[in-house]
């Protein structure tokens, strides 16, 4: 962005503020952003008309002109729209182009867990999967891992599944457990995150999300699901809720739910590596250090040495 230059694009509106100025006039302080980064704004002109036509979390259509303050770039918004793709597509807009994704399409990781559940022989298994899956696929196929830990980013839940099902499959055939079940529980262990975060652009925690947390309202969803499946096994629903309710729990001392099967100590070990490695990749990726190694002050309390291969998609 150059100073003094006329400006339209499409944006996400992370911050919006009715304020007053000494003088008592309102005005709208703003922040918006893209994949690439954010900006400051402010709506000096027509406030209550233009406020009424976005939200916090909205993607808008900004009209305005770039201007220097405080030694940073600011858009002075003249015109602003919420943006949606019925209106703009034609325009070029696409939401995911707004915000940090996945660095894999969306449709092909889809179609990848689509051949894993269609690998499960259990039909019961196969079915309460399938149902809940092809129900929510809008959301999926967008919702992130994790709001401030793993896989933070649009589409970061379907990679984060994804990648623990690649993985899960050896694991159980080498120390002789139920593949099945275990991909059941990596497919379905987050599956409450439909819940537990909001249906935006910018996702927050919901109330019901606070209260209960992800692995409640899975397990929620996964026995209603079931009812409606007929004869499906008691037996077999009480195993996968067993998976969903001690996934998080680990060997963390105090802990009231922990893994009383293999497949459950399995599906801990996944998630808890998948995550962490996911951490990994983004502090290796934003590290500004100088020198081998990173800084020290991360997640993890330690300096990671800086290695130099690529990955391979």
């Amino acid at each position: 962005m150059q100073p003094d230059t006329e400006i339209q694009g499409f944006y996400l509106c992370k911050e919006k503020h009715l304020r007053k100025t000494r003088t008592g006039e309102l005005f709208v302080d703003v922040v918006l952003s893209d994949s690439t980064g954010t900006v400051g704004a402010k709506i000096w002109q027509n406030v209550n008309k233009l406020s009424q036509r976005f939200e916090k979390g909205d993607a808008v259509a900004v009209r305005g002109r770039t201007e220097i303050f405080q030694e940073k770039n600011q858009i002075l918004i003249n015109r602003i729209n919420k943006a949606t793709e019925a209106r703009y597509a034609r325009y070029g807009f696409k939401p995911e182009k707004l915000v940090l994704s996945s660095p894999y399409n969306p449709e092909k990781m889809w179609s990848s867990i689509g051949e894993v559940i269609n690998k499960i022989e259990n039909p019961f298994l196969k079915k309460l999967i399938w149902q809940l899956y092809k129900k929510h696929k809008k959301r999926l196929i967008t919702m992130p891992a994790s709001l401030s830990m793993h896989y933070t980013y649009r589409s970061g839940y379907l990679e984060h599944v994804l990648s623990m099902s690649r993985i899960a499959i050896p694991f159980a055939r080498h120390y002789k457990a139920d593949v099945d079940l275990l991909i059941s529980g990596v497919l379905l262990h987050g599956i409450g995150k439909l819940v537990e975060f909001t249906d935006s652009m910018i996702p927050e925690f919901s109330d019901r999300g606070s209260f209960l947390g992800h692995s409640v309202l899975s397990r929620d969803m996964v026995v209603n699901e079931a009812r409606k499946i007929k004869n499906f096994p008691s037996e077999l629903l009480l195993q996968v809720e067993h998976l969903i309710v001690t996934h998080e729990g680990g060997f963390r001392s105090g802990y009231d739910y922990r893994g009383k099967t293999k497949e459950a100590l399995l599906l801990q070990v996944l998630d808890s590596l998948d995550a962490k490695m996911s951490v990994l990749k983004k502090l290796l990726s934003e590290d500004i250090e100088q020198g081998k190694w990173t800084n020290k002050r991360n997640y993890f309390g330690t300096s990671f040495y800086k290695n130099e291969t690529k990955e391979s998609d």
